[in-house]
């Protein structure tokens, strides 16, 4: 079964990882066990050159496994898509409810994040499929349900309703 994904959305800075951060242990006091996937636009090594996993991958597998007592680090081939739907169906079934981070041109229905300070007006708009807002501009989108940056609580209650 895939978990519901909530896909957080804004400009640089505009505090979508806080936010995040802040939701999960809100989340999790009430009993969810929740996931993220986060988007990056840059180059990240997720394996270690000549490590055995490192090497698996090198030498063709599709999926790498590091297991270890507490953890594990899975490094899969993404040809059958990256949209947050896609990833949260194929590897998290585990979880409650998936977070995912960046992502505006994803299909889902997303959270944005714009604070004044950054300058910038909204990355999505309503036909992006846009359901509420994170902010401290009360002018922007008034048709939409908005939350304090704070309101940590709310914005959990209105996921878990939405979920």
């Amino acid at each position: 079964m895939t978990p519901p994904v909530f896909i957080f959305v804004g400009h640089s800075n505009a505090g979508k990882t806080t936010l995040v951060e802040r939701l999960i242990p809100e989340l999790t006091r009430r009993g969810r066990r929740i996931a993220t996937i986060k988007h990056a636009h840059h180059k990240v090594h997720l394996d270690t050159e000549g490590k055995d996993s490192w090497r698996y991958k090198q030498a063709g597998a599709a999926l790498s496994m590091l297991v270890t007592t507490h953890a594990l680090q899975l490094v899969a081939d993404t040809d059958c898509g990256r949209e947050p739907q896609q990833l949260a169906e194929r590897f998290l079934g585990e979880a409650d409810l998936v977070l995912a981070e960046g992502f505006s041109h994803a299909p889902g229905p997303k959270i944005e994040v714009l604070r004044r300070e950054t300058g910038k007006p909204p990355r999505c708009g309503l036909a992006d499929e846009l359901i509420a807002i994170v902010t401290d501009c009360p002018e922007v989108y008034p048709e939409l349900p908005h939350f304090a940056l704070d309101d940590i609580a709310a914005l959990a209650d209105f996921l878990l309703q939405r979920a």
